[in-house]
């Protein structure tokens, strides 16, 4: 297949953010490769040169090549998904206006939604790090960040000092599509943060940095494989047995805030969705809690 085609497509960009900014299984990234490429390479045999030339009817032959192909129906669907998944991606992050996969028909299979941690086992993993790590003030400024802020792990890794206002309690992000948004801190990051900063990074800081928040033991700033490098270890170190990544924890964020109440439309603004629907889809608060929140509230619960 074409490597220039490949590269026009941003698949490699694709695969990225579905193993650091959503934590999928490696089978699962594999299954989404495959199909992806397979799109391009149905785009090559009709001569476009890179997503800006698909169009919904584009798509549509696609899936009815899949169909004649012999394809089997869940895989066609997940073909479907894996199509949706990428154009969203794409939009969000600026390189396209408009989602031509947008009248594609849906797949009649739900969205899996990646786990949340219960409150007990997001204690364990924020005091996962050993204190007798050089390393322990970093480590655990950035598990207590996720957990506070609900970042992308992105938007973690690529945070620089000047966004941060620590003694008014925030920082500034920037998001998907250069969007800015204000997050809160609560105490117990901003503690960790301080300490870090104050104790850890000046040592690490040999003029590499950047500016960046979060420094490498070579001083360069925190690449997002090591962001989820270092989630999955404290979450296995704890025992802790769902695969969790810092995905697991901008969701547990948005769960935990749900159940405590809070409002949607603010937890959309946290998360740094423009669709509320995205927020709906992304959060999962368990059904006990819909019932106490309708027998609580509505007149006739």
């Amino acid at each position: 297949m074409n490597e220039a085609l490949l590269r026009a497509f941003r698949l490699e960009q694709f695969e990225d953010h579905l193993a650091f900014e959503r934590g999928l299984a490696d089978a699962t990234l594999c299954a989404y490769r495959r199909d992806l490429r397979r799109v391009v390479s149905f785009a090559e045999a009709r001569k476009l040169h890179g997503p800006a030339d698909v169009d919904a009817a584009f798509l549509r032959d696609y899936v009815i090549d899949l169909k004649t192909g012999g394809l089997a129906a869940t895989s066609i669907r997940r073909a479907q998904s894996a199509v949706r998944t990428y154009f969203r991606f794409l939009v969000a992050e600026g390189v396209l206006e408009t989602d031509p996969s947008d009248r594609l028909e849906s797949p009649k299979v739900g969205r899996p939604l990646p786990d949340f941690l219960t409150l007990d086992e997001t204690t364990r993993l924020l005091d996962a790090p050993s204190e007798n790590d050089p390393m322990y003030w970093r480590d655990k400024s950035i598990l207590e960040f996720l957990y506070a802020t609900g970042v992308r792990v992105s938007e973690l890794a690529n945070l620089h000092l000047n966004s941060l206002a620590l003694e008014e309690g925030y920082a500034l992000v920037l998001g998907k599509g250069s969007r800015e948004r204000i997050v809160p801190i609560g105490a117990p990051a901003r503690r960790a943060l301080e300490r870090y900063l104050r104790d850890v990074r000046p040592g690490l800081d040999g003029g590499r940095a950047r500016g960046g928040v979060f420094l490498s033991r070579r001083g360069t700033p925190l690449s997002r494989q090591a962001v989820f490098n270092l989630v999955r270890a404290s979450a296995k170190a704890v025992g802790i047995t769902k695969r969790v990544s810092p995905h697991t924890l901008r969701h547990t964020f948005a769960t935990h805030l749900l159940e405590g109440g809070a409002d949607l439309v603010a937890v959309q603004e946290l998360l740094g969705h423009v669709d509320i629907s995205t927020t709906q889809i992304y959060t999962h608060v368990d059904r006990q809690y819909l019932r106490d929140v309708h027998r609580r509230f509505h007149p006739r619960g």
